[in-house]
């Protein structure tokens, strides 16, 4: 048979001249052209061969699961063993498709860290007239806000959490490098220098629409640099946001559970620096505790309301009888809010407390759990309602599935 088939070379392609199926009764068709159909054919061929050992769109979209392990072993290199002839459209190459991917991820991770460049300042205390002096020197390398590649920046400078006294930088028209040379005084006692912030940002002047946010820098610690007994120069970067952040001011309590007689002591101390919400300059303030299951207010008490004040001291304590197999599925919700006379109580700000909270609220929870009987007290900052509410609910969309909440125990009678 192999001397039949050295013999007979062509006899292997018999299947090729049946479906080309030329006619017996048409001319012979020049050799040339008789191969040529021939290879044709066979490269059709290997094509249809290859695109049945691949899966199909539809069976790989069907089922995700199955398609993600297939997907992480696969090798992105096929290899087949017929020699692939060169045509016009040619096979699909993934390594293009996975060096593009590899791109778009470096792009997408250089938008989520803006750069929003870096700011020069410098600060120092006036003793004798108790003054802090703010320089705005330069900033450095800030994005193009216009559509000419460059920005018209300001800064606008608060110390906080006072936001009555404002100071604003002249507008440099047309650059990303500005040089400010600007002074400005803050009367302020040396003791309050500890408690206060200072808040810098930086602005892009539009003379037609709202003006453009650049960024910030926020200040936590006023000698973090020196005494500010000279004057020191600082480079901070300018962080990048939206919108100018408020600082709303931190409230003290302490929490205390007894698992014997199912009992939680929240004690409200104190709160500082509190938004003023009065045209005073001032608040009215006072704490609301709320006791929270399955998204139900189950119980609500409040503290006295203090006059005049952003700094109040409450020393008060609000106690709720929750049974220890209950403790997982609670939460509390504190409010400090503002009391108004005429109209509705304004809300200061929240903050959240449980086993599914964020952060602070959280770990102050775990904390009360793992020691008993103990009193344990944390400052907590005060956040936004709407911001509150949005981290609240998906940190606690996890927990819906877990049943009904069983009620708290009743307060025991007198």
């Amino acid at each position: 048979m192999a001397t039949e088939r050295e013999k007979y070379p062509m006899a292997s392609m018999g299947f090729l001249e049946a479906a080309v199926k030329i006619s017996h009764t048409s001319p012979d068709i020049p050799a040339e052209v008789q191969l040529s159909m021939r290879e044709h054919f066979l490269r059709r061929t290997q094509r249809m061969q290859r695109q049945a050992t691949e899966p199909a769109s539809s069976t790989r979209h069907s089922s995700f699961k199955r398609h993600l392990p297939r997907q992480g072993s696969l090798d992105l290199g096929y290899d087949y063993d017929v020699d692939e002839q060169p045509t016009s459209i040619g096979r699909i190459k993934p390594e293009l498709y996975k060096q593009m991917t590899t791109e778009n991820d470096e792009s997408g991770n250089s938008e989520g860290g803006k750069n929003c460049g870096k700011i020069n300042f410098s600060l120092r205390y006036d003793y004798e007239n108790e003054m802090l002096l703010v320089n705005i020197l330069k900033a450095f390398d800030l994005p193009a806000k216009d559509l000419c590649g460059s920005s018209d920046p300001y800064v606008k400078i608060y110390l906080l959490p006072d936001r009555k006294q404002k100071f604003q930088t002249r507008v440099h028209r047309k650059t990303l490098n500005p040089t400010f040379d600007e002074s400005f005084q803050f009367p302020v006692p040396y003791d309050e220098l500890p408690v206060r912030k200072l808040h810098l940002t930086v602005f892009d002047f539009d003379r037609f629409s709202r003006h453009d946010m650049i960024g910030e820098v926020i200040l936590d610690n006023l000698f973090e640099a020196s005494d500010l007994s000279r004057e020191t120069s600082i480079w901070k970067d300018i962080q990048y946001a939206t919108s100018e952040s408020v600082d709303l001011g931190e409230i003290m309590f302490s929490l205390c559970y007894l698992p014997t007689a199912g009992r939680l002591t929240l004690t409200v101390i104190k709160c500082r620096n509190l938004k003023a919400m009065d045209i005073t300059g001032y608040s009215d303030p006072y704490v609301k505790v709320s006791l929270i299951c399955d998204g139900r207010r189950l119980k609500k008490k409040k503290t006295t309301t203090k006059k005049n004040t952003l700094n109040p001291t409450y020393n008060e304590a609000i106690i709720f009888d929750i049974p220890p197999e209950s403790m997982d599925q609670v939460s509390l919700h504190i409010s400090v809010m503002d009391y108004d006379l005429v109209g509705h109580n304004e809300i200061i700000g929240v903050c959240r407390l449980g086993s599914g909270a964020e952060g602070l609220g959280r770990d102050h929870w775990n904390e009360m759990l793992a020691y008993p009987r103990k009193p344990i007290a944390h400052w907590h900052p005060l956040l936004e309602p709407k911001k509150s509410e949005k981290e609240w609910k998906a940190r606690t969309a996890s927990f819906d599935s877990q049943g009904s909440c069983p009620s708290p125990k009743p307060p025991a009678s007198p």
